[in-house]
């Protein structure tokens, strides 16, 4: 953000549009999440311009989607689609590893049983069949 006074005031719109950035920045790994919260704090108690533009002082401004990317096919340079972006990816890896979490539960719960009762049917394997069909099929198109 350049601001000709960095002692004039942020509006919430001002606030809002950096804390939209920081995602963004946070979403393609250049900050973690931990500093996300921890930016976001400083960015919703910043007052001024000035404070906004210490809390991103260390990130580029330019819009992360709107940069060429090379074509796996061509070689050439086509403008990235915000529909691929890097926050529907980071929905998908939450997804999946929700998905893999019930999966171990489910893994976790068969195995108490089989100790206590004897081997049963391993039912939890149905379980992983949707994140070895994702690893096989969405996995492989990376690029």
């Amino acid at each position: 953000m350049n601001s000709p006074d960095p002692r004039m005031r942020a509006s919430d719109a001002d606030r809002d549009r950096v804390a939209e950035a920081l995602r963004e920045h946070c979403a393609v790994g250049r900050i973690t999440v931990e500093e996300l919260q921890e930016r976001l704090q400083a960015v919703y108690d910043a007052k001024t311009y000035g404070e906004l533009e210490a809390v991103t002082a260390d990130l580029p401004e330019e819009d992360l989607y709107q940069r060429p990317l090379p074509s796996p096919r061509t070689g050439s340079a086509e403008p990235a689609r915000q529909g691929d972006g890097a926050l529907a990816k980071a929905g998908e890896r939450g997804v999946l590893a929700v998905w893999a979490t019930v999966s171990a539960i489910n893994f976790v719960i068969w195995l108490a049983v089989s100790v206590t009762a004897g081997m049963v049917y391993p039912w939890w394997i149905w379980m992983l069949v949707p994140l070895l069909l994702h690893a096989l099929f969405r996995g492989g198109r990376r690029g």
